[in-house]
């Protein structure tokens, strides 16, 4: 075959696959209206704020503006692990969201089990606003409530122990209760808000299932191993493969605002996100800052591309991509 009938026929494929994509443009136009606003919203706000990714290459001269600040190539990369406190800050960070991410998603598949086994509506209504609520509260919010619970002299905790006999505690200058302290208000905060996802994904199941396994003598704990459990794992995977793209950043309201920004903490309170954030706050460098963003989203992608090729490789149906 020659090489101009070669071309020709590549030619009339690519032209039929453009005429085929035009063919279902048109077939589908009333859903592809319906898209567009979405789709220049996405634009707007995720994919033109890309183009500031080159201020963390940059030494930023605010009287020259971003395109003509001088590039300073990896020199702000090197803010991030050139300082003694790398190890700390990326330490914390790891394990901190290691917990978080695993734990969010086994104790909120439990909070959305235990919501479906309340049959009556009133009363689903009102458990469901009460586990939701929280994740409303500003962490400003938050942290004053944990204050209230934490205050050296008048806080809850403190008044139980010395009603108790014992002395009260200096809370915000003793690290060691912080690594449960933070964890706790994390699940309280926002543990009804992500079982609201499964919870969808159980209200979606087919009821014969159930029905069929009550008839076959089940009880409750088998219909749960047996039947729901099965059905949520894709959606476990996705939500577990989604949170890892955020392993290296931090809750910053979590961490900053929770402990007060006590010092004294900082061996088991200090992330990523605060000590950039101390860092811009005293150099007023936004290079430095953007270059720790960037850092945590190139590894966060990295992060989840890994193990959505591992888990595709055990199973490519429960793959994200």
């Amino acid at each position: 075959m020659s090489v101009a009938k070669i071309g020709a026929q590549t030619f009339s494929k690519k032209g039929t696959k453009l005429s085929r994509f035009l063919r279902n443009c048109f077939k589908y136009k009333a859903l592809l209206i319906m898209l567009l606003p979405g789709l220049l919203v996405f634009i707007l706000f995720s994919y033109l704020p890309m183009f500031g990714v080159i201020i963390a290459f940059k030494k930023i001269n605010y009287q020259l503006g971003i395109l003509g600040s001088p590039f300073v190539g990896l020199d702000n990369f090197k803010f991030l692990f050139a300082t003694t406190d790398a190890w700390r800050i990326t330490r914390n960070t790891i394990m901190y969201n290691l917990l978080f991410i695993i734990s969010d998603v086994f104790l909120a598949v439990g909070v959305a089990v235990l919501m479906r086994e309340i049959w009556q509506a009133k009363a689903t209504k009102f458990y469901q606003t009460l586990i939701i609520l929280p994740y409303f509260l500003s962490m400003v919010v938050v942290a004053y409530l944990v204050y209230g619970f934490l205050n050296p002299q008048y806080g809850f905790f403190n008044k139980i122990r010395e009603s108790m006999g014992f002395f009260g505690i200096n809370w915000y200058y003793e690290p060691k209760y912080w690594p449960f302290i933070l964890p706790i208000t994390h699940w309280w905060k926002g543990l009804g808000y992500q079982s609201i996802v499964y919870l969808a994904s159980i209200a979606g199941l087919d009821k014969e299932l159930y029905e069929a396994a009550v008839i076959d003598g089940a009880g409750k704990w088998a219909q749960i191993t047996k039947i729901t459990l099965p059905q949520l794992t894709p959606t476990m995977v996705i939500m577990f493969l989604l949170a890892l793209g955020r392993i290296f950043r931090a809750d910053f309201g979590l961490f900053y605002q929770v402990p007060m920004n006590s010092v004294m903490l900082y061996e088991v309170t200090d992330v990523i996100d605060t000590y950039v954030y101390r860092a811009l706050v005293q150099l007023n460098n936004i290079g430095m800052s953007s270059a720790a963003s960037v850092f945590q989203s190139v590894v966060g992608a990295i992060t989840v591309i890994s193990a959505n090729y591992l888990v595709k490789r055990l199973d490519d149906s429960q793959a994200l991509f």
